[in-house]
């Protein structure tokens, strides 16, 4: 579990509030709450834009996979290294912070993984 406990609390919450009023409520966690950078599949402008909504992201959480799109095109799997060059290169990245990279494949696929800087 890679969510702080306050994130976790509020998704059970919302789980809770659900099967008790047998509504749909759906808390999306704040993944900002757990790391600092995001390595998105850069798959196209519409996978970017479709992550960036719901995971309630900003602009600036999705600029390196914007810029290897822009630079690179779509790489498949292989952007989300390209992506964390970019962070390591150009963004403000110290020791201690976490980096979480999604990676999507061929229809149902989806792999993550969370690197954390140690030096």
């Amino acid at each position: 579990l890679v969510l702080p406990l306050s994130e976790q609390i509020k998704v059970v919450y919302g789980l809770v509030l659900s099967r008790l009023y047998h509504q749909r409520v759906t808390y999306v966690p704040s993944f900002k709450t757990a790391f600092d950078f995001f390595c998105i599949h850069a798959g196209g402008r519409a996978v970017l834009d479709g992550i960036e909504k719901n995971l309630r992201l900003s602009p600036e959480d999705l600029q390196p996979s914007r810029a290897v799109l822009h630079a690179k095109g779509n790489t498949s799997s292989s952007s989300i290294w390209y992506e964390l060059d970019h962070i390591e290169r150009n963004m403000p990245i110290r020791r201690g912070h976490q980096i979480l990279q999604l990676a999507f494949g061929s229809g149902f696929k989806c792999n993550s993984a969370v690197w954390t800087r140690l030096r």
